[in-house]
């Protein structure tokens, strides 16, 4: 296992339409977030998603979202914690089930899309998110500094803090999240994660350079160059000493 880890979004496809780039993928990660078929996905891609998983030795963990597949679980809710929780049991639960009959079990939980962006900023949302994680014993994905990472200490639940390599950040430290995830080269991948790996920091949409700390990196599948992006980061790993967080 890689000191710092790559994970990825896979099972994204619904019925006879196939989205992302799992098959590749899964080749090049050590983490996946599986669609739990509310923001995308339904069962038999659950099911597809996890059996590659298991068989590529990646760990699979469980990326519930919100009920909006036409927004692709990228717009807003006003949601209370109760919802939250109950939206996030019943994914998790339902890929849970799918790995257990795969041979394998959950690693993690972590949030998609908007539902990402409002547990990072409300704690009683993210307090619902954890309360899940503590029924399954499961670690939670998340932006370091956030109430992702506050509330899931505060609870005891282990956190892995991530980078976003094909996604804006705020000059506050928040993702711009919404439509769809835009294209980036594998040079401005490159020149990020120098930045990141040498001097702890990411350069925002207004030019200004923030801290982050990260023990794991994302790549969403959805853009076409996914996997190029991918191999990218996972040369970049190869390129930095095993403390490099």
């Amino acid at each position: 296992m890689r000191p710092v880890t790559v994970n990825a979004d896979l099972g994204e496809s619904y019925g006879i339409h196939t989205f992302g780039n799992d098959e590749a993928l899964v080749e090049l990660i050590d983490a996946a977030n599986i669609a739990c078929g509310y923001h995308a996905g339904d069962p038999h891609a659950m099911r597809q998603a996890v059996r590659a998983c298991v068989r590529a030795g990646v760990k699979p963990g469980a990326h519930p979202g919100l009920p909006d597949p036409v927004g692709f679980g990228r717009r807003s809710m006003r949601l209370t914690a109760d919802e939250v929780r109950d939206l996030a049991l019943y994914q998790v639960g339902a890929l849970a089930a799918f790995a257990e009959a795969e041979g394998g079990r959950l690693s993690h939980i972590k949030p998609h899309g908007a539902l990402y962006a409002m547990l990072a900023e409300d704690g009683d949302l993210m307090h619902a998110l954890c309360d899940v994680a503590v029924h399954y014993g499961l670690p939670v994905y998340g932006l370091a500094g956030s109430r992702h990472e506050e509330v899931a200490l505060e609870r005891d639940v282990g956190f892995v803090s991530e980078l976003y390599v094909d996604l804006d950040y705020r000059d506050d430290g928040s993702l711009v999240v919404g439509g769809k995830t835009r294209r980036r080269t594998p040079a401005d991948v490159t020149r990020r994660l120098e930045s990141a790996f040498a001097d702890g920091t990411v350069q925002t949409v207004t030019g200004k350079y923030i801290d982050v700390r990260f023990t794991s990196i994302c790549v969403h599948s959805d853009t076409p160059n996914a996997v190029e992006i991918a191999r990218s980061v996972v040369a970049a790993l190869g390129a930095n000493p095993p403390d490099a967080t």
